[in-house]
């Protein structure tokens, strides 16, 4: 995996505009829902960004589309823990494309399904992330197909920095957004989005896979634990070198949330919203409602909810 930090930014808000363009037809303008304090327990109003409502069911299709529409393959490789393999998988069967996708054994079995069922042949590549990617890239130089990175690369970024152009047309005045990182190349897109802006950024990761916040304290991607309840989303062994050199800048603060937090923010989607989330999706939420990120005052704060790839009676039940 890439681990340099590139001398420029790897993406603009041009490339954003110019991918929102080109996958505009292939995705969802998912909605905001706008919640009261009281009615999520939180300390102030939230702006919800609801990505799980997204083709495939995760803000991963933008970045798989933005990509592949670029490539001009007729065959792609990619590694996932299962919301990217879902993307790659959707956005290849949709562009008549082959897709095989190398998972790691953490992988949830209904995440695994996911992609069998849109498509693609689903490889066992390792116990984890990093292993499945080292699989799919020795099978892609055989094979010569095109890639597409789970998080370090620019048209992935690009079309992932997608949700944070139509968060700020979609809910003026935000000063806060909370983002759940694993690779990072979600936060990469939307840090180059609001790069120079009013909107400052907060990153949220699980207490077992805490890859950025040991990138931040570092100063560079370092090595981390892969571990713990969101692990099959959020598991990276380290962030990308090209989303660092972009969040380092806009993220204001790095912070880690327990399992337990993040099981309470998945039943409090639910129960206040019927929003069904992913432990990953959940991920941001469980920051302010834990009280691990407290907004300053006078805050506006918008969560994204970035993934639903679970099983409804996990979260309902």
């Amino acid at each position: 995996m890439t681990s340099h930090l590139p001398a420029a930014p790897a993406i603009a808000r041009r490339d954003i505009e110019t991918a929102a363009a080109r996958i505009l037809p292939h995705i969802r303008r998912t909605p905001i829902l706008d919640l009261p304090a009281a009615s999520l327990g939180a300390s102030c109003a939230v702006a919800l960004k609801l990505e799980q409502m997204q083709v495939s069911g995760s803000f991963k299709a933008r970045g798989a589309f933005n990509a592949l529409l670029q490539s001009g393959a007729r065959e792609v490789i990619a590694a996932s823990g299962g919301n990217h393999g879902a993307a790659v998988a959707h956005a290849a069967g949709a562009l008549g494309l082959r897709a095989e996708i190398y998972v790691p054994a953490i992988a949830a079995a209904s995440k695994v399904a996911r992609i069998r069922e849109a498509g693609a042949t689903v490889v066992q590549g390792g116990a984890t992330y990093a292993e499945a990617f080292a699989a799919s890239e020795a099978r892609r130089a055989e094979t010569g197909a095109a890639s597409v990175h789970a998080y370090d690369q620019p048209e992935v970024l690009a079309g992932q920095g997608t949700v944070a152009r139509e968060f700020e047309a979609d809910s003026p005045g935000l000063t806060h957004v909370l983002v759940a990182v694993g690779g990072g190349g979600l936060i990469g897109g939307m840090a180059a989005w609001f790069a120079g802006g009013p909107v400052r950024l907060v990153a949220v990761e699980p207490e077992g896979c805490p890859t950025f916040h040991e990138a931040r304290r570092a100063g560079a991607p370092v090595d981390a634990p892969v571990g713990g309840l969101a692990a099959d989303s959020l598991g990276a062994r380290r962030v990308g070198g090209l989303m660092f050199g972009l969040a380092r800048e806009a993220v204001e603060a790095s912070v880690l949330v327990t399992d337990d937090a993040i099981r309470e923010a998945q039943r409090r989607l639910w129960s206040a919203a019927r929003v069904v989330a992913e432990p990953g999706g959940a991920t941001a939420l469980a920051a302010l409602l834990s009280g691990a990120w407290t907004p300053p005052p006078g805050a506006r704060v918008g969560v994204l909810v970035c993934g639903g790839n679970c099983d409804p009676g996990s979260v309902a039940g």
